[in-house]
């Protein structure tokens, strides 16, 4: 089977086949290189996915994934991810292998095609530049004979015509003679011309074409090889992988199979146990008993000469009853201020200014006024004070020793912030040694470098280690606290560790116990020399975090300036317009609000209140 025999006089179709050969190869070529980029995208797609659902550094959502399941699925995106680079292979293998392989094979087959047709032309140009001298040969051999038998004819015409000269005869002869020498000569040519055709014909169509079809179907079959070669090294690229794929998702069957819910059961526990106990019975309060509905400012004064007062809230009770309270409730009970408001600037009052607001009568003491209502509204709780306190770390920074988090998660933290500081000393002594060391080869080879000049780097690191040393001591000495090791510090120790920020201690004792305590119900015990009383707290973070702020019931001008110094209230200049977010509860104070972070209590002699009749929570007077 050759295409030089079968195929002699198909020239043109082969070139038409072989183009078309090479646009095959081309569009597979581009099929393969889409395939490739398809393979890049994805993989581009699944490592953003992957990254996407990452836990992020140092965030609440990295600290979920100590659960198993959340472990689990922290596998899932690292597999993902390796799938993906999977398919970055597939993309780059068949990008090497195919693509540019196989273009390069397209540009020498190009070539070769090119070169092979052209040697093609060039023997069809030979045999048909041939057949054009056989035909002129032809023709003039055939005019040369009808030019002789013409003479012929001639000579003979005048050779009969008796009134012809002899000379003419005999000039008609030689005429006829010449023109039969050229056409044997014409003859011969012809006959030479017409033998050289033959040859060359017979060479072209069995020799030259043959050659030249013969390497356009070598050329055509390696092609058509090839590109099996490329299909099957397509199908390779992809099996290649598989085993890796295989790898990935056993991994990710693994990560499943690891999932422990007991374990995640264990590790809620360790996460959120307070280390409190449940609460007791409510005792029956008798309402018939007006002592017992009236709580005043006497009762929750503590007499030194009383000996240890009984704290009796809620009978014997020592549950934990915060969550039961509303926030804005809370709020404002907690940090309104605990005296009475000042009185205007003596240069002016209130009764002066037209229209001015009268200062109302104090019926009660703030205290005991807010402490009753507070009771009388909501279930009791236990210590005002401590409370307060508590509210105020929750909404402002950590305190350092973790006395806002109950006892079990406190014990837990100040674990890991000794664990911590040992790390920092640990390293801190690497480099002390490195340091001495590097200093006892400057003493052994002075050439290398100055002793003296590591003594100012050595001596800091020391300090950094005793520094280190006297954090972890008090850390641990708050962590055996907590344990029970050790007895509760003092009040002074307290405050030397920053949980008073540098306010005196309060002149009246409004609890039995004075306790560190925090909206999330953690507190730390404080044994005093007055009291012994131990009580519970428990958490209302999400009453915090969840609730909106108090909405704008009204609006207020300033009459006087006003410096609000102490704890609740704001400072506010004459002239000012705010808004009012609570009205005067009777006690002389009004809470406003600046703006967003700015709000407090001002005195209500010392501004001009216009309520909004349609707010909520506003009053009508008439």
């Amino acid at each position: 089977m050759s295409w030089g025999i079968e195929l002699w006089d198909q020239f043109d179709n082969l070139e038409k086949h072989t183009q078309w050969g090479i646009d095959i190869l081309e569009k597979y070529i581009k099929f393969v290189k889409e395939r490739a980029e398809i393979e890049l995208s994805y993989a581009k797609q699944l490592r953003n996915l992957s990254k996407k659902y990452q836990p992020k550094k140092n965030s609440k959502e990295e600290e979920e994934y100590k659960y198993t399941s959340c472990q689990a699925f922290l596998s899932t995106l690292n597999e993902m991810n390796d799938y993906a680079g999977q398919h970055e292979v597939i993309s780059e293998n068949m990008t090497s292998q195919i693509t540019l392989d196989l273009a390069r094979y397209v540009q020498e087959l190009k070539q070769e095609r090119k070169s092979n047709f052209h040697d093609g032309r060039k023997a069809q140009q030979h045999i048909e530049t041939c057949w054009k001298q056989l035909e002129s040969s032809k023709r003039r051999f055939e005019r040369d004979c009808k030019e002789a038998d013409r003479a012929q004819q001639y000579f003979e015409k005048m050779d009969a015509d008796i009134n012809v000269t002899k000379a003419d005869v005999e000039k008609a002869r030689q005429q006829a003679q010449i023109r039969h020498q050229m056409a044997e000569d014409s003859k011969a040519d012809y006959s030479n011309t017409l033998q050289k055709f033959n040859q060359e014909q017979h060479e072209y169509y069995h020799t030259h074409i043959p050659g030249i079809f013969q390497k356009i179907q070598e050329m055509e079959e390696r092609r058509v090889l090839r590109l099996g070669e490329s299909m099957r090294t397509y199908a390779e690229v992809d099996r290649q992988v598989i085993p890796i794929v295989g790898k990935c998702l056993d991994g990710i069957v693994k990560a499943a199979e690891s999932i422990d819910q007991k374990s995640d059961s264990q590790l809620v526990i360790e996460a959120y146990k307070s280390g409190f106990e449940p609460p007791g019975d409510i005792e029956f309060e008798d309402y018939t008993q007006p002592m017992k509905r009236t709580v005043s400012e006497n009762s929750l004064s503590n007499s030194r000469g009383d000996g240890k007062p009984e704290l009796k809230f809620g009978g014997k009770s020592k549950g934990k009853l915060w969550p039961f309270i509303k926030k804005n409730k809370l709020m404002s009970l907690l940090t309104s201020p605990h005296q009475p408001p000042p009185p205007p600037p003596a240069s002016a009052s209130p009764s002066t200014v037209p229209n001015g607001p009268q200062s109302p009568k104090q019926q009660k003491e703030p205290l005991s006024h807010r402490f009753n209502e507070f009771m009388t509204s909501k279930p009791k709780i236990h210590c005002f004070r401590s409370l307060k306190r508590g509210l105020s770390l929750k909404l402002g920074s950590t305190p350092e020793d973790f006395s806002n988090l109950p006892p079990e998660q406190r014990r837990k933290k100040l674990q890991q912030k000794v664990d911590e500081l040992n790390k920092e000393i640990q390293k801190e002594m690497d480099q002390r040694d490195a340091i001495t060391k590097m200093k006892d080869v400057y003493l052994k080879n002075p050439q290398m470098g100055d002793p003296a000049s590591l003594d100012h780097k050595l001596t800091e690191v020391s300090q950094n280690i005793d520094k280190l040393r006297l954090e972890v001591q008090k850390f641990e000495a708050w962590l055996a606290e907590v344990e029970g090791r050790l007895p509760a510090r003092n009040e002074q120790v307290r405050r030397q560790s920053g949980m008073y920020d540098g306010q005196p201690p309060p002149t009246v004792n409004t609890c039995a116990q004075d306790r560190e305590s925090s909206p999330d119900g953690s507190y730390t015990e404080e044994q005093s020399q007055e009291s012994e009383v131990k009580v519970l707290a428990t958490d209302f973070d999400d009453e915090f975090d969840d609730e909106e702020p108090l909405p704008a019931i009204g609006t207020c001008k300033a009459l006087y300036t006003f410096e609000g110094q102490n704890e609740g209230t704001i400072s506010v200049a004459e002239g000012e317009t705010l808004y009012v977010i609570e009205e005067d509860k009777g006690d002389g104070w009004t809470r406003i609000r600046r703006n967003e972070d700015e709000e407090g209590y001002v005195p209500t002699s010392y501004v001009e209140v216009y309520l909004d009749k349609n707010a909520k929570g506003a009053k009508t007077y008439i």
